[in-house]
C-alpha cells in the first residue's frame, strides 16, 4: 500500500504515520530525512542536491524526484510507503504519477488530516516537555499530577520549543494551507483524496485512517 499523508505540523501525522508503519508494515518518507539520507550516502543524486543547497537554494523538483525514484528501489520498501512532504504542487504530483509508473507502482490513497487551525493553535502553543527526561505536557490538555513536577522522573525543569508560539505556528499553517490546497483539487480528480479529522482523539484518527484506507 502507497500513500500520501497530507496535515499541518502538530496535526499527528507523525504519530498516525508510525502506527501505519507498525500495523501495515510501510516505511514514512520524509523528504527532510531523504535527502539528508542522499547526501550521507554520496549518490550521483546527493551530490547534485548538496551543491544546490550549498549555495542556498531549494532542491529543485527534477532532483528530488531523482532522490525519491532511488529511495522507492530500496527492498524495505517492499510493503509500502508512506509520503510526507511530497507532492506540494501540481507540477510534483504530476512528476510523481509519471515516476510511480515507469517503476511499476501507483498510490492507493492521499489521506489529508483536515485540522482546525485555531484550535491546532493552542495544542501546539501549550506543548512542553520535561527537560530531564523529555516527558510531554500541556498547559491544559496533559499537566503533571503535581504542578511543577515531572510525573515520570520527579524533574522540575520544564522547557518549550522556541517555534511553538502563536505567530509562528500561524505561519507555518499558512504555509502548509497554500502550498497543499493546489494539490487537493487534483487528487480528488482522481478520486484518490480522503479526508479525516485531525482533531479527534489519537484512536479515533487511527481508526479513521483505517477505515478510508479499506484496512
Amino acid at each position: 500500500m502507497n500513500i500520501i499523508l497530507l496535515g499541518p505540523p502538530g496535526a499527528g501525522k507523525g504519530t498516525q504515520a508510525k502506527r501505519l508503519e507498525d500495523s501495515h508494515g510501510l516505511v514514512q518518507l520524509s523528504t527532510g530525512d531523504m535527502l539528508r539520507a542522499a547526501v550521507k550516502a554520496g549518490t550521483e543524486v546527493g551530490k547534485k542536491a548538496k551543491a544546490i543547497m550549498d549555495a542556498g537554494k531549494l532542491v529543485d523538483d527534477e532532483t528530488m524526484i531523482g532522490i525519491i525514484s532511488d529511495r522507492l528501489d530500496q527492498p524495505d520498501l517492499a510493503k509500502g510507503f508512506i509520503l510526507d512532504g511530497f507532492p506540494r504542487t501540481v507540477a510534483q504530483a504530476e512528476a510523481l504519477d509519471k515516476l510511480l509508473d515507469s517503476k511499476g507502482k501507483k498510490l492507493d490513497a492521499v489521506v489529508e488530516m483536515r485540522v482546525d487551525d485555531e484550535a491546532l493553535t493552542k495544542r501546539i502553543t501549550g506543548r512542553y516537555t520535561c527537560a530531564s527526561c523529555g516527558q510531554g505536557y500541556h498547559d491544559e490538555f496533559q499537566k503533571p499530577a503535581v504542578e511543577g513536577s515531572c510525573d515520570k522522573c520527579s524533574g522540575t525543569d520544564f522547557t518549550r520549543r522556541a517555534d511553538d508560539n502563536a505567530e509562528t505556528v500561524k505561519s507555518r499553517l499558512e504555509a502548509y494551507h497554500a502550498q497543499t490546497a493546489p494539490i487537493l483539487p487534483y487528487y480528488e480528480g482522481k478520486g484518490m483524496l480522503k479526508g479525516v479529522d485531525g482533531m479527534a482523539g489519537i484512536d479515533d484518527v487511527t481508526q479513521e485512517i483505517q477505515t478510508v484506507l479499506g484496512a
